[in-house]
């Protein structure tokens, strides 16, 4: 029955998506966020359960090592125990539940050989070796996220490797390549292979953090005068394509592009660009809002209206930079009394919660 009603909802959104609201403001809300927690096993009387079941939260993500306790003790051990942890998640959802990570591969893979799960190279080492590397590992990289439950995979990253020496991405191998077309061939196949095995890509980090010099986790990223538009050649030619559903924005700061906020919270980059310029009508999901770019300079309340009225559909608070056991809960009060007060209209929310539908029906 339960299922009975989710696919009637759904399908009610996809061929009427403009008319009367799709649900409740809440449920609306809570479709918008998505958290990390702490714990390798959950039942009912946990946070991040009663966060699924009271908040109507739309997704979760998972990690291997809690960065405010400095050590590997998180949400993975095991094949068999993140299996059982996501059935248990996804039994306190009513509506799909987004289970998500970070499987990129080389420097950036929660998924270890330590927990009996198969490595693959780093974006940087498959491109250069050719296609058909970029297809096995990134078949690879669907198959083990598959076979554990995972469905949404903030990969592949399409930052252009600008500049080989910036700390977050070219340093450590993240980027496909220098040429921004070859970004798009190798992404391309990485995302074919990911739907092969059902799971959702998401790119990151519009738009573009490979020219960054500093790391957007620590604090302020200026781009202003290193990004280019060259940067944005794997979103349009992956868009064009109709190969997108999910993108991350990044934490970059481009005077050029907005001379006051980050790609995060600008309504210039998210509407203007991306949604505009490229014609994207996919969702658009935050990097993490506990990261020092945000944090450092924006107070919780004003970084998510911000991101809001920029465009974003989906805020991730990773929960893991900082730990906040309520965050799910502060965050869907704060949207909440911003829709009440007026300063975010329910259209606003209903747009968001359409996409957000839109992308769950693949599940």
């Amino acid at each position: 029955m339960k299922r009975c009603l989710i696919a009637t909802l759904l399908s009610v959104i996809i061929l009427f998506p403009s008319t009367a609201p799709a649900a409740d403001l809440d449920v609306m809300v809570g479709q918008m966020l998505m958290a990390g927690f702490r714990g390798f096993d959950v039942d009912a009387n946990d946070q991040i359960s009663r966060d699924i079941t009271e908040y109507h939260l739309g997704g979760v993500i998972l990690f291997d090592y809690d960065v405010v306790r400095g050590k590997a003790e998180r949400n993975i051990q095991s094949k068999q125990q993140v299996k059982t942890l996501i059935n248990e998640l996804r039994s306190f959802a009513s509506i799909p539940l987004l289970v998500a990570v970070d499987q990129e591969g080389g420097k950036v893979q929660r998924l270890k050989k330590a927990y009996g799960f198969l490595e693959t190279p780093s974006a940087h080492n498959i491109c250069a070796s050719g296609e058909f590397k970029v297809r096995i590992a990134s078949f690879t990289i669907g198959t083990t996220l598959n076979s554990v439950g995972f469905n949404l995979d903030f990969a592949p990253v399409v930052d252009v490797n600008v500049d080989p020496n910036s700390p977050a991405i070219g340093k450590l191998g993240r980027s496909f390549s220098s040429d921004p077309d070859q970004v798009a061939r190798c992404a391309g196949i990485y995302m074919d292979e990911l739907k092969r095995n059902d799971v959702l890509a998401c790119l990151k980090h519009f738009p573009g953090h490979g020219s960054a010099g500093s790391d957007s986790h620590k604090g302020l990223t200026d781009v202003t005068k290193t990004w280019t538009k060259a940067e944005l050649i794997p979103y349009r030619t992956l868009i064009d394509q109709g190969k997108v559903q999910m993108i991350m924005t990044a934490h970059i700061f481009n005077g050029n592009l907005d001379p006051d906020y980050p790609a995060t919270l600008s309504k210039n980059v998210i509407t203007g660009i991306l949604r505009n310029d490229l014609g994207y009508n996919g969702v658009v999901i935050t990097d993490d809002m506990n990261m020092g770019a945000i944090t450092e300079f924006y107070g919780q309340k004003e970084a998510i209206r911000l991101a809001i009225e920029a465009g974003a559909d989906m805020l991730l608070f990773g929960n893991n930079i900082s730990y906040d056991k309520n965050i799910v809960a502060k965050a869907h009060t704060i949207i909440m009394g911003l829709v009440r007060s007026g300063k975010i209209s329910q259209d606003r929310i209903e747009q968001s919660y359409t996409r957000i539908m839109r992308l769950k029906e693949a599940l």
